[in-house]
């Protein structure tokens, strides 16, 4: 036998981070010829998550964040951490270590990163000021938080300076630790280069309404030191001053080429080990992956491309055929309450692109789809306020979409986005370059069985986690063609599906998302779980919306109790039973639209909101509501909206039974009703059906000789009217009938499911509710009485017990204004004797009539 081939190859690897890791597993787990790694690192540590490095702050420990270990473990790899690689020799084949170590290689491969840049400033090194890059950078600012905080005796205040993704997480993170969070962005929007002016521009208000302050086109000139030599405060170009107790820089990351450089190999002028599309260096036995390597003239700070060159890399050294196909740009903002997504040609760069836009200002949303000219195949998209189509979206780009634009924009409820099936070329998990092809032989010839399996054998999943959603959709496809029960687990972290976990938090009387995922799931949540186990809570135990953990666990709206606007600022709607109002709450609710300039509409439920509240008046206003005998009306929710009425019997000469009266007490019954999705009812007195409720989730039509009670229908996009569940009930036995399909509804439907889709699936469809509900087939009817009748025992108005609190109130506190600065961003226009936002158009024209807040109109 040749002995060239018993001589194992030295692979010596110079890096031990997530891309170090990639190539590793890689080349390990597919190698048949003999060889030796060495894995050189300069942390004390072994590979981590540094993606998930903000969940450090949320409870994530060291062990946690750290990449699977069983890697290293082959007998073949030896890792030398806490060292580090001072010198090439190129023509010994050797480098030489801080410890002394002289380590021949027969391929060198180059996985050093990128260092986190300051802004060259005076005062950039002063203590206080942090860079965000690994762990020991983020250990160090938690524990200068802490020490900080407690000397000064008060809150921190902080600035993150760089408004990119890691800037957004870094205001996070200070944010959960109580400090005031400002971030300095020197260009004029956030995320320049994800989002357009108008994302951008929607991102600000999501955060601002979180409390986080933005300063854009703000550069900072100098950072100035408190009496002990700490920082204290930012100045800027245009003669300002912003305090701060601690400063984070996120501005870039600059790639640590140096032992390239110092090695006489080809270097770009601004940065980075110049490749080719195999990964290889001017020099023959080196290679370079990850953010230290520059392709085409760029570095980018993104995990996903540097895991393809590891994937390139390794393939070539096994003697495989494959090329590093570019960059791809895809990325997933990972703040709670903030979602944000950008893929693809985002900017619309391709010639003649097209953009198809939906925005909804009331649920602080906007969304973009990059269509090519012919409007067929999918370029691009940027996503802000509702991310949840990115997982679908992403892997078509460059693919043709397969409907109308609409169906992955519109929202939840709206058309329907296609249920096909992806081709097998679609990348689903962008960050390890796994295709939706990929998955399916995972299943078929793997035997992959769910999600988890998957990620497992195929890495798809186990970076970022954006694309577990469609992971789960595509193995659930070929689980059925094979004739296998798919799984309905509710996400990634909780195998069980909604209902399962109802009954099984029900049964364990668990009262907080920590004892829940530990119990019954893993890690630590995402934005599918979080509010899904916050509404399942709210049912079962019933605390404040806002109390402890359950604060961090709501979507957006829910985190201030008010639906946000275009503008950033928020509406306002109390609550009317039945639509019904008495004179004096009129006079009351007129009186505060005038003080504080609100726009006033009488709404679709027959309700009144009131349009352009800041986030710091809404105590006050909702003070003076409360005080008039008014409560929430908790639009914001996915809870009981309304219930509509007509007049019925009281005034109306056509009205057989008394429809406001019922109606009163169907809203007073269900009021805070958390449930998957928002719940509407309507009360008709008569046939003529003048309150629309065969259009509601709940619809009671008078007759003479009783309340006919529909279910199962909505309005939106796809209507559908409400079907006859039973005739000519009494009062009581409406009431109890209600109270049992929305109790049944709450405990089985899945996530974010509308009554409508819920009652169409029942087995049995109409004739098993009519069993369950009026003949206790499945024997839980009593158990359904008894949540309603504690549902209405305990439940207590959420602004009146938010004034009462001064820990909620901070939530209300504005870090952007003063109460009475107004914000120069917000304009608006006099219009039918009241105001509205100003348009763009309005605003670059000069139209505006007045700027600054709705407040200062009133003059």
């Amino acid at each position: 036998m040749n002995e060239a081939i018993l001589t194992p190859e030295e692979i010596v690897v110079v890096g031990a981070g997530m891309v170090a890791h990639r190539f590793v597993e890689s080349l390990i787990s597919r190698a048949e010829k003999p060889m030796h790694v060495t894995v050189i690192g300069d942390e004390g540590r072994h590979p981590y998550d540094r993606v998930g490095l903000t969940s450090f702050f949320s409870g994530a420990t060291p062990e946690a964040l750290e990449l699977d270990r069983s890697v290293f473990d082959d007998f073949r790899v030896r890792v030398m951490t806490d060292d580090r690689v001072l010198r090439i020799d190129r023509s010994a084949r050797t480098v030489t270590t801080r410890s002394r170590q002289t380590i021949p290689y027969d391929t060198l491969v180059l996985a050093t990163g990128s260092y986190a840049a300051k802004v060259a400033v005076d005062g950039a090194d002063l203590p206080g000021c942090f860079v965000y890059r690994t762990l020991d950078d983020v250990r160090r600012l938690k524990d200068f938080v802490e020490s900080r905080s407690r000397m000064l005796g008060r809150p921190l205040k902080g600035a993150v300076i760089g408004g990119g993704l890691l800037g957004l997480e870094a205001a996070g993170a200070l944010q959960g630790m109580d400090v005031e969070s400002t971030v300095v962005q020197y260009s004029d929007r956030l995320m320049s280069a994800q989002l357009d002016s108008a994302g951008a521009g929607m991102l600000r208000r999501l955060l601002e309404a979180r409390g986080i302050s933005v300063r854009t086109e703000s550069r900072t000139t100098r950072l100035d030191p408190d009496a002990s030599g700490a920082v204290t405060a930012l100045e800027f170009q245009d003669g300002s001053v912003e305090r701060a107790d601690v400063v984070v820089f996120t501005v870039g990351v600059r790639p640590r080429d140096e032992l390239a450089r110092n090695a006489d190999m080809h270097v770009e002028p601004r940065g980075g080990v110049v490749i080719d599309d195999r990964c290889a260096t001017s020099d023959p036995h080196i290679l370079a992956i990850g953010e230290v390597a520059s392709f085409e003239g760029r570095c980018v700070g993104l995990v996903a491309p540097g895991y393809a060159m590891a994937e390139v890399a390794a393939t070539r050294l096994l003697g495989g055929d494959a090329v590093f196909p570019g960059y791809d740009d895809s990325s997933k903002l990972k703040l709670s309450g903030v979602d944000v997504a950008s893929f693809g040609d985002a900017m619309a760069v391709t010639p003649n692109a097209l953009d198809v836009v939906y925005a909804d200002p009331v649920a602080g949303v906007y969304k973009k789809l990059v269509l090519s000219d012919d409007a067929q195949t999918l370029l691009g998209g940027i996503l802000v306020g509702d991310a949840a189509a990115y997982g679908a979206l992403r892997p078509l780009v460059g693919a043709a979409l397969g409907a109308d634009p609409a169906a992955y924009l519109l929202p939840e409820g709206g058309n329907e986005a296609p249920v096909g099936e992806l081709p097998d070329a679609a990348v689903v998990c962008s960050c390890s370059n796994v295709t939706a092809g990929r998955i399916r032989q995972a299943v078929h010839e793997e035997g992959c069985a769910d999600a988890a399996a998957v990620k497992g054998c195929t890495k798809a999943g186990a970076t970022c986690g954006s694309c577990v959603l469609m992971v789960k959709k595509v193995v659930g496809q070929e689980l059925t063609k094979l004739g296998q029960t798919v799984s309905h687990a509710l996400c990634e972290h909780f195998d069980l599906s909604r209902r399962q976990l109802f009954d099984a938090v029900q049964v364990a009387q668990l009262t907080t998302f920590s004892s829940i995922v530990e119990r019954f799931g893993r890690g630590r949540g995402c934005d599918i779980c979080k509010p899904a186990i916050a509404s399942i809570l709210s049912v079962l135990v019933g605390a404040h919306v806002l109390d402890g953990e359950n604060a961090t666990l709501q979507d957006t709206n829910d985190h201030v109790m008010a639906n946000m606007q275009k503008d950033g600022t928020y509406s306002v709607v109390p609550r009317m039973a039945g639509g019904e109002v008495t004179p004096e709450g009129l006079i009351a609710i007129g009186q505060i639209a005038k003080d504080y300039a609100l726009y006033t509409k009488i709404t679709g439920g027959q309700r009144i909101d009131m349009f352009g509240a800041r986030l710091e008046q809404l105590p006050s206003i909702w003070r003076r509501l409360v005080d008039a005998g008014f409560e929430s009306g908790q639009a914001y929710g996915k809870s009981l909206r309304t219930v509509k009425s007509c007049v019925g019997s009281t005034w109306c000469r056509y009205g057989v039974l008394d429809a406001v009266g019922m109606a009163v007490k169907l809203e007073l019954r269900y009021r805070g009703l958390r449930a998957p999705h928002k719940l509407k009812l309507g009360v008709s007195g008569c046939a003529r059906e003048c309150a629309e409720a065969r259009g509601k989730d709940v619809g009671v039509i008078a007759t003479e000789t009783g309340w006919n009670m529909y279910v199962g229908g909505n309005g939106g996009f796809s209507p559908r009217h409400a079907e006859l569940l039973a005739s000519d009930l009494d009062d009581d036995g409406l009431i109890r009938a209600i109270d049992r399909f929305f109790m049944y509804y709450i405990r089985t439907a899945d996530r974010l499911q509308r009554t409508a889709p819920w009652c169409a699936e029942l087995e049995g469809g109409l004739d098993g509710l009519r069993s369950v509900i009026f003949d206790d087939s499945l024997g839980i009817c009593d158990d359904l009485d008894a949540a309603m009748a504690q549902h209405v025992d305990r439940y207590e108005d959420e602004w009146a017990a938010t004034l009462r609190d001064p820990v909620k109130l901070e939530r209300f506190r504005s870090f952007v204004n003063a109460a009475d600065t107004p914000d120069p961003s917000l304009a608006y226009v006099s219009e039918r004797g009241q105001i509205r936002p100003a348009t763009s158009e309005e605003r670059r024209t000069g139209g505006v009539l007045i700027a600054g807040t709705a407040l200062e109109v009133r003059r």
